[in-house]
């Protein structure tokens, strides 16, 4: 079986792309267990973000693989196999771990650097795992794919080459990095309580908003997000909840707005914060708002970290309204320079991919090792059964001592080819050695194979 990734990411494919094929979470709930029942996959995970959807697998047919798992992306996106092939990308083996693994340290993030992207990875496993499609592969892969990110970013400045999105999206808001000046005495409304969200109202709250007012579907979350925000000893924020129908005329105090739901249509149009702000927007009778530019002094920045899109895009044409999307902030990001830490971030990422291609290649040969030696000791078991036939006067000490000559006679002999077919298998192309050990032992296919199984169900095993 051989790892597969196929994907699109704001890198491969334009942002309206993105957003059609945007999947939510039952959705990748569906994918995950439609790919598992594709013939050519024996485990797969998703990693779906804002900006990027992956689907990994463990296939045992390359092409076959890469048709299956493209147009299940396809199927279930809902974004047509014609239109969407031309923008996805395809990796394989070490090529798709050492994707990963930048993709785990920031490399490959919309902001360089950013290290929110380790949650996400961790909630695609949690994902996998909960459904029982992430499998031995999958699990090592993304288990070493968080310890890969956390290395990085605690070994190197990383960190310094790129911030959060959202720390990124409110310096665009602000025109300029002195958030804190701009921010300071502000009214800020967070539409949504998941990770994005609750990570938009703490970055606020340090930044010196004086009131942050949290809105979401489920207010329960919302009410959580606002317990911590009002955590004794932290900003001194004033934060409370309201509910998802309450936005539209919290729109009138707020001075910034940042949305990250995981609505399928519009949270915020442009008719109401229009009527936020008293305006009402121009209209003809073809295209609804004429495309014309915001001007005058911002009375409202609105930061739209959804994908689809939370905030009607019209909303940033009308007079005093700023608006930040995920698509200003990919244009923005592509200028943005690059630290020098990112190169000793790679040289990381390479030695770590190294690393993981020989550790899967010495456990591949694991399972025969193992069987040889349960063959082994059962030669061993069987010769002293003999034994005990031919010389029954044998005393406990004496068939002791001989059982213990014998292992020892075979675990000498065993011990240097096995030590050195590890040693080979965890070269590039040692994958044949396996194959070798079976075939001049004659060991037992099913022995092998039952021993992976022991392995894989071990309970111990892919658990973060």
């Amino acid at each position: 079986m051989s790892l597969l990734l196929v994907g699109l990411s704001h890198r491969s494919a334009p942002v309206s792309l993105l957003e059609r094929a945007s999947l939510a979470a039952d959705t990748q709930a569906k994918l995950l267990q439609d790919t598992l029942a594709a013939e050519p996959a024996a485990e797969a995970a998703v990693l779906a973000t804002c900006n990027r959807i992956e689907l990994y697998a463990d296939v045992d047919k390359f092409h076959a693989g890469v048709a299956e798992l493209s147009t299940l992306l396809a199927q279930h996106s809902g974004v047509g196999l014609d239109e969407l092939t031309p923008y996805l990308y395809v990796h394989y083996e070490d090529r798709a771990v050492h994707h990963l693994f930048s993709v785990a340290c920031g490399l490959d993030s919309m902001v360089v650097g950013e290290g929110q992207i380790l949650g996400q990875i961790k909630d695609a496993l949690a994902l996998g795992q909960e459904l029982h499609t992430a499998g031995r592969l999958l699990n090592d892969l993304f288990q070493q794919a968080l310890r890969v990110g956390k290395r990085a970013h605690s070994e190197t400045g990383i960190d310094r080459a790129g911030q959060s999105l959202v720390t990124f999206g409110l310096e665009h808001l602000a025109d300029g990095p002195d958030t804190a000046a701009w921010a300071k005495g502000k009214r800020a409304l967070v539409i949504g309580a998941g990770s994005m969200s609750s990570l938009a109202a703490a970055t606020l709250a340090r930044t010196g908003v004086a009131e942050i007012v949290v809105a979401n579907r489920t207010r329960a979350r919302a009410d959580r997000l606002v317990e911590i925000l009002n955590q004794p000893g932290g900003t001194g924020v004033r934060a409370q909840a309201v509910e998802m129908g309450e936005v539209t005329g919290e729109l009138t105090r707020a001075d910034i707005v940042v949305s990250c739901t995981g609505a399928t249509g519009l949270v915020l149009t442009a008719d109401a914060v229009a009527d936020a702000l008293g305006l009402a927007p121009a209209r003809d009778a073809a295209s609804g708002l004429i495309p014309a530019q915001s001007t005058g002094p911002v009375r409202l920045a609105l930061l739209d970290l959804a994908m689809p899109r939370d905030i009607d895009a019209g909303a940033g044409r009308l007079d005093g309204v700023r608006l930040v999307d995920i698509e200003s902030l990919a244009e923005a990001s592509a200028d943005a320079p690059m630290a020098a830490d990112v190169d000793q971030v790679r040289t990381i990422v390479a030695d770590e991919v190294a690393a993981f291609g020989a550790a899967q290649r010495a456990a591949h040969i694991t399972p025969t090792v193992v069987a040889l030696r349960t063959m082994a000791a059962g030669v061993v078991a069987d010769e002293i059964a003999r034994l005990d036939g031919r010389l029954p006067d044998l005393d406990e000490k004496q068939r002791a001592e001989i059982t213990q000559t014998v292992r020892r006679v075979v675990d000498k002999l065993l011990h240097a080819p096995t030590v050195r077919v590890k040693q080979l298998a965890s070269e590039p192309g040692g994958a044949g050695y396996a194959d070798a050990l079976r075939e001049l032992f004659d060991l037992d296919p099913q022995t092998v194979a039952a021993v992976s199984r022991a392995d894989l169900n071990d309970p111990n095993r892919g658990r973060s």
